[in-house]
């Protein structure tokens, strides 16, 4: 392989190489929930303490993962966060009310 070739590929290697680590640490800054409470943030306000839908900032993780399991179990009734609920999984919810409870 010549000279000029290789440099080349070492430096597109290299370059591969830097943005995958960026990408990496970006992604593990990211708390967990942050993207799966972007949608409560539309009624709820951006810090959950938006007017006239309850207020989710103060609320404990453990109250507001419990809150969206009666809504998904239909102990709420059907309205709309019977229908948000129903989408995500124990495990998305319990990163949801997490990043949720962080919000004041």
């Amino acid at each position: 392989m010549k000279p000029k070739t290789r440099n080349r590929l070492n430096g597109i290697a290299s370059s591969l190489f830097l943005l995958a680590a960026s990408l990496t640490a970006s992604a593990q800054t990211i708390p967990a929930g942050r993207l799966l409470a972007s949608n409560c943030f539309q009624c709820h306000g951006t810090n959950g303490a938006g007017p006239g839908f309850d207020k989710l900032a103060g609320k404990s993780a453990s109250e507001i993962y419990k809150e969206m399991i009666e809504f998904r179990s239909g102990k709420e009734g059907t309205g709309l966060m019977a229908k948000h609920s129903m989408g995500y999984t124990d495990a998305q919810l319990r990163q949801l009310a997490q990043w949720l409870s962080t919000q004041r």
